[in-house]
This record gives C-alpha cells, sequence and structure tokens, in this order.
C-alpha cells in the first residue's frame, strides 16, 4: 500500500498538477481577453461537449483504438520478420532496406489515398494505414539488434558449432529484445497517429465512426470545442495504448533480458 501511494506521488502527482495548471491559465485566458469559441474553447465548454458525446467518443476511442491495435501487431510481427532475414543477409538488407526507408519518407496522406484504393475503405484501409505508419521503427530496431551483437559472443557459437538457427535464437534474438521494447513504444503510438488519418481518408462503414471521422465532422461544423474533446479523446487512448505496451516491455525485459534497453537511431 505505501508504495502504491509512493508511486502515485512520485508518477501521477507531477503531470497531474502541470495540466491543472495548463487547465486553470486556459480557463482564465479564455475569460479574461474573451477568446471566441470557435477559436480556442475554454475547458469548461470542451468538458461540456465531451459530456454530451460521450456516447460517441467512447464508441469512437474503441474502433480507433481496435484498428490501431490491429495495425501495431502487424508492424510487430512483419518488422521482426523482416528485421530477421535482415540480419542473415547482408545481400537483402542493402536490396529491401531502402524500401523501408522509402515508407518512412513519404507523407502517410500522400499513400493513404492509394493504400485505400487497394484494400478499401473501412477498417481495412484503416488497419493497412495504421500498420505503414508503425512498421519503420519496428524494423529499425529490430535490425540494429539482431545485428550488434558482441563479436565475441559470435565466435563463442562458432566454435562450438552451433547452428545458423541456434545462434539466431538464443544469442541474436535475446540481444534484440530491448530494441523490439524500444520500437514498440515507438510504434505503438504511430499506430494511433496512423488510423485516425486513416479514417480521415476511408471512414467506416454506415453507423460507425472512429476518432478521425468525428474530428472531420466536427471540423466541417466548425465545432471547436468537440474536436478538442476528441483530440483529448486521442490523446488518452495513445496514452493509454502506451503505457499497457511500456508495462508489457518492462515485464519481458525484467523476466527475459538483464540491463537496460538500448535503441537505435529511429525517425519518429
Amino acid at each position: 500500500m505505501k508504495r502504491l501511494g509512493a508511486w502515485l506521488v512520485e508518477v501521477l502527482l507531477p503531470p497531474l498538477a502541470f495540466f491543472a495548471l495548463v487547465a486553470g491559465v486556459w480557463q482564465g485566458a479564455t475569460s479574461l481577453w474573451d477568446v471566441p469559441a470557435y477559436l480556442v474553447p475554454s475547458p469548461e465548454r470542451v468538458l461540456a461537449a465531451a459530456r454530451e458525446h460521450d456516447a460517441d467518443l467512447l464508441s469512437a476511442m474503441q474502433l480507433t483504438g481496435s484498428a490501431a491495435l490491429l495495425g501495431f501487431a502487424l508492424s510487430m510481427l512483419v518488422g521482426t520478420a523482416l528485421g530477421l532475414l535482415f540480419s542473415q543477409s547482408r545481400i537483402i538488407q542493402r536490396s529491401m532496406y531502402p524500401y523501408a526507408i522509402f515508407l518512412q519518407t513519404v507523407p502517410i496522406v500522400a499513400i493513404a489515398p492509394v493504400l485505400i484504393m487497394w484494400f478499401g475503405n473501412g477498417f481495412g484501409g484503416v488497419v493497412a494505414v495504421s500498420f505503414i505508419l508503425s512498421v519503420f521503427p519496428i524494423i529499425t530496431n529490430a535490425t540494429a539488434g539482431l545485428t550488434a551483437v558482441d563479436p565475441t559472443l559470435l565466435e563463442l557459437f562458432e566454435i562450438y558449432n552451433a547452428s545458423r538457427w541456434q545462434s539466431l535464437f538464443k544469442l541474436r534474438l535475446p540481444n534484440a529484445v530491448p530494441y523490439l521494447v524500444t520500437g514498440a513504444k515507438i510504434a505503438c503510438g504511430l499506430s494511433v497517429i496512423g488510423a485516425i488519418v486513416g479514417e480521415l481518408f476511408a471512414g467506416f462503414e454506415t453507423g460507425s465512426a472512429g476518432l478521425g471521422t468525428l474530428l472531420a465532422r466536427a471540423n466541417g461544423r466548425l465545432d471547436t470545442s468537440y474536436v478538442f474533446a476528441a483530440v483529448f479523446c486521442s490523446t488518452i487512448l495513445s496514452i493509454a495504448i502506451f503505457a499497457a505496451v511500456s508495462s508489457i516491455g518492462a515485464t519481458i525485459l525484467a523476466r527475459w533480458h538483464i540491463g537496460a534497453p538500448r535503441s537505435s537511431t529511429t525517425k519518429g
């Protein structure tokens, strides 16, 4: 119980106190200078909009969260598989890695319409955009972790005539775990961004709406309070997914790998 209280004071209290300070200054500024609500709504108006549309916002968070989690899961599978492939052949790595960089450098809004044409409107198209945006950090960190192995350990495995598969799964993969955890923390946030961007282009079936769809609708009506409420819900969703991924990653590191996580240079 004491540990829980200390954790709440050390971890939760500082950001909550800062948020309360920002909200107070925000509320005071909008009231003092009489800022029009269509430009910057007060926290009170945003809270009122959230209460008014709470059912729609909760449903949208579930839908967007489902698409983001599926896109993130696919990025973990595909990114790790490509990292394993790249670690086994420099020729393959040099041949294919530039295309992974290409996917990261091309603006997602430029290729999102193409993905929607390939995978269709609705959930499939949204997942595809989420996957494309979140897969690069996994590829980069997986490749770095699988190749950044102590040469003396590789020599030791060779001395004992370890097979390629034994070296891969007993040496390279455990070494890559901290890198993969770091890549997952980056990718999970990008997956939410990708899902929202995908919803702006693909939308969902009639009667269903994700956070991106709600944002587009509210913006079209110049309902800025609703826009802010949807943005805050998107932030809450991202934080929740990041917290879950961080907790799972910390558990994996504690049980499987001794040492602090390391990461390669990635582009977020």
